[in-house]
């Protein structure tokens, strides 16, 4: 999606999942923010202000702030509920009228699930 992301992840023994997604956070916003920087972009300036603003009055935050704080974790603790959310996370761009079909959207692990080769690796939950 254009301004959020649904993930499902795991970590493997002796990983924290909350370590994880704070490297993740951490690691993403870098590389977008250099991005956005590099890149001729109409709105660039308007983007690096908002970021700049969200971290003017965050100690922790040196310059710029990418990521809103938390995340919506949800345990999946069976195989019904972890269908249930691969179908809203792969229903998601549809729900929005992005695509018709989930694996018309290119950053969706629906199209690994359609047989279609994605842009983004994934591990398919059998």
């Amino acid at each position: 999606m254009s301004n959020h992301l649904h993930l499902i992840a795991s970590a493997q023994e002796g990983y924290q999942l909350s370590g994880i997604i704070r490297d993740f956070k951490k690691y993403t916003a870098k590389k977008i923010i250099h991005n956005i920087l590099k890149e001729p972009e109409s709105r660039r300036t308007w983007m690096i202000k908002r970021f700049e603003y969200a971290a003017k009055y965050l100690k922790r935050i040196k310059q710029y702030k990418f990521w809103q704080d938390g995340s919506h974790a949800i345990e999946l603790s069976n195989n019904r509920l972890l269908e249930q959310k691969l179908n809203y996370i792969h229903n998601n761009p549809v729900k929005a009228l992005i695509v018709e079909e989930p694996e018309h959207y290119w950053f969706s692990s629906a199209r690994n699930y359609a047989g279609m080769k994605g842009l983004l690796a994934c591990e398919l939950i059998e």
